[in-house]
């Protein structure tokens, strides 16, 4: 067991948890549309998935990261 007393906060966030949620419904409809043949909706899955990453930054920029104004609780 750790002593260590500094919580780093694991990412728990409205701004990491939207990123996440994105990219985690970005890769379902792009497994589903790869198993149905449809390449369109898997490129257009693959950009989603890619944009949860800049949605979460933004988020965290405008303080809903972890520590941040918005955000439940300030490490």
């Amino acid at each position: 067991m750790s002593d260590n007393t500094h919580e780093q906060g694991h990412g728990d966030s409205v701004a990491s948890w939207t990123a996440v949620t994105i990219i985690m419904i970005a890769f379902t409809i792009g497994t589903f549309a790869f198993w149905f043949d449809q390449p369109a909706i898997v490129i257009a899955s693959g950009v989603l998935a890619i944009a949860g990453i800049p949605v979460g930054m933004i988020l965290k920029k405008m303080g809903y990261g972890v520590g941040g104004s918005k955000s439940k609780s300030k490490h």
